[in-house]
């Protein structure tokens, strides 16, 4: 599946009338494994890129050539559509700019820009937005760097949980003036929050997580969110699999006798070893 492709896939989920739940991928394994299982997108978060590539919370360390090449990897491995959480463009607007480019590049379907006032002021303990004209400027800026215009530009905001619920409403409206072609809200903790900032916009709405009681599906799509994220589990899940395999091989287990460990089919498809294969058969003459 070509970039544009993937690209025209998000837009059709953001365009239908259904609300569907991404799959969290953060390498060429996850990816192939959520694209196997039907995910219709992935969601490739910050927080889980600092992660895998760094071993580093999610303080903005991470730079923007480690994210898109990473990108890059997943785009290789996988025709899944994935949309990727590209913080505050690493910068400002002209910065904006050019993550909109790389990570266009690089094979995303999609990717947000936020407010918040990233890396972390000095002194400053809680989360800061950038100030809204700054916020207008960025989603502009990355609008005009998109080569392709199938790729898809969520302006994202978590007001509702820094400032108010109000302010998010004046920011969501600003964004959409600008352009953008959906909107990336996070820190929604009622649904009487998330109703008043969709009656007060158009665009489609992805939600960052929010409480249990806001979870159902046709709630959640009547309300044009078309995107709901589950937060990324699978990688909370790899880190406690990693741990129990070594601690256990530490304390002197036996390999074969290590439970948890994936088939040998599920691990040959995952990593298209029939594929492979076929093609060393094919081009290095190679039997099968």
């Amino acid at each position: 599946m070509t970039f544009r492709a993937r690209r025209e896939a998000l837009r059709s989920i953001l365009a239908g009338t259904g609300c569907v739940r991404p799959g969290s991928v953060y390498d060429a394994m996850s990816i192939r494994i959520a694209e196997d299982l039907g995910f219709e997108v992935g969601m490739f978060g910050g927080s889980v890129a600092s992660l895998a590539v760094l071993g580093d919370p999610d303080i903005a360390l991470i730079t923007l050539t480690e994210l898109a090449e990473q990108m890059r990897r997943m785009s290789r491995a996988s025709a899944l559509p994935v949309l990727v959480d590209a913080d505050h463009g690493y910068g400002n607007a002209l910065n904006v700019r050019r993550t909109v480019q790389e990570l266009e590049i690089a094979g995303a379907a999609g990717l947000t820009i936020e407010d918040t006032l990233l890396p972390q002021a000095f002194g400053q303990a809680k989360t800061q937005l950038i100030p809204l004209e700054e916020g207008i400027g960025k989603m502009k800026a990355a609008l005009d760097g998109r080569g392709d215009p199938s790729l898809v530009i969520f302006g994202r905001t978590g007001a509702a949980s820094i400032t108010s619920v109000d302010d998010a409403i004046v920011r969501a409206k600003a964004y959409e003036a600008s352009g953008v072609d959906a909107l990336f809200l996070t820190g929604i903790k009622a649904k009487a929050e998330l109703e008043a900032i969709s009656a007060a916009t158009t665009l489609p709405i992805v939600l960052g997580g929010a409480p249990e009681e806001m979870s159902a599906p046709d709630y959640l799509a009547r309300l044009r969110v078309r995107i709901a994220l589950q937060g990324h589990a699978p990688f909370a899940a790899a880190t406690q699999a990693v741990y129990e395999t070594l601690k256990a091989l530490r304390e002197g287990a036996s390999p074969k006798s290590l439970k948890g460990l994936p088939s040998q089919e599920l691990t040959s498809r995952a990593m298209r070893e029939a594929e492979m294969k076929a093609r060393s058969s094919e081009f290095l003459g190679l039997k099968k």
